[in-house]
């Protein structure tokens, strides 16, 4: 990483700032501090709403399935290079359902257009799947979503739904800058196949 990261485990002798560690660890449990949060904690009050942030993300979007999850969070790792991210959430995608050649499609380097079916054709991914990654693969590269591929969003979530989903991208989104922007895990520059 470009910075040390904090001690593990982190020593606070404010009150406050030691809760923040208390609460990151809770959302964390059983797996130890990651990286990441070994990273924020330079900045305790930003490592707690992070925290918060990303527990409702990950936590409180009952209404978008694991796969499609998983999937728009592995694609934003892709088009960002975020390898750190892609290493903890492409075997997510996995067990949530997602076969190896839709995993292979969601790492392809070339922009996303909902007229382009062949992964639905071929069978690696679903409709709903690829709709999804088309979406994600928009607000990543592009921040604005065309016309057109909103429309079809509509048809296919409701907007609870949709506002989920779009927290679910924006988040990691925010989550790859800085992971990327740090190299957070040292994983900058070694691809989707490299350990962790």
């Amino acid at each position: 990483m470009r910075l040390p990261y904090t001690p593990n485990p982190p020593s606070f002798e404010d009150p406050a700032e030691a809760a923040v560690v208390d609460r990151i660890a809770a959302r964390r449990a059983p797996r130890p501090l990651q990286p990441l949060d070994l990273a924020l904690l330079h900045a305790p009050p930003v490592a707690d709403g992070w925290n918060s942030f990303l527990g409702a993300i990950r936590t409180k979007t009952p209404n978008i399935s694991a796969d499609l999850r998983e999937l728009a969070v592995s694609r934003v790792a892709a088009v960002n290079r975020a390898w750190y991210e892609w290493g903890h959430h492409a075997p997510l995608a996995t067990a949530a359902g997602v076969s190896d050649a839709g995993l292979a499609v969601v790492l392809q380097e070339t922009p996303f257009a909902l007229s382009d079916t062949a992964a639905v054709d071929a069978g690696s991914l679903t409709a709903l799947q690829w709709a999804v990654l088309v979406y994600t693969d928009e607000m990543t590269r592009n921040v604005e979503v065309k016309d057109e591929t909103f429309a079809h969003l509509k048809t296919l979530f409701n907007e609870r739904q949709i506002v989920e989903l779009t927290g679910v991208i924006a988040c990691y989104n925010c989550v790859s800058r800085f992971l990327v922007a740090l190299d957070v895990g040292e994983r900058n520059g070694t691809g989707p196949h490299a350990g962790h």
